[in-house]
């Protein structure tokens, strides 16, 4: 999904169509996430950007984009771009406690030792 979407309409208030352009995202994602897996691929990742612009655009983690609609709103923007771009994904193994490598003992530097006299000058 690549859109801009458009804030303004004679009719519908503002809060209403904020409430229909996240539906509409939220559609679009059960929607790519109820799409056969392919072969050794564990889950949907998606690949999303949200900006004012298609030009202004940065790359956002998809839990993020309700709270960047929710900054629109309350900018009131007329219209903002949102690109949401589904990919296959692989879970990574979590390590374990006893699997996870050994910390050795780290040494720890004072800042300013010596700088400080007990007077308080």
């Amino acid at each position: 999904m690549k859109k801009t979407f458009k804030l303004t309409h004679s009719k519908i208030k503002y809060p209403r169509l904020i409430e229909g352009v996240r539906h509409d995202i939220r559609k679009y994602i059960k929607r790519e996430r109820r799409k056969e897996l392919p072969e050794a691929v564990d889950f949907w990742d998606f690949d999303c950007k949200f900006g004012d612009t298609e030009a202004e655009a940065k790359g956002v983690h998809l839990s993020e984009i309700d709270q960047y609609i929710s900054t629109a709103e309350t900018r009131e923007l007329l219209s903002f771009y949102i690109e949401i771009i589904a990919k296959p994904g692989i879970r990574t193994k979590k390590l374990k406690p006893e699997d996870a490598p050994k910390t050795t003992h780290l040494e720890i530097k004072k800042f300013g030792a010596g700088s400080i006299s007990e007077d308080g000058d």
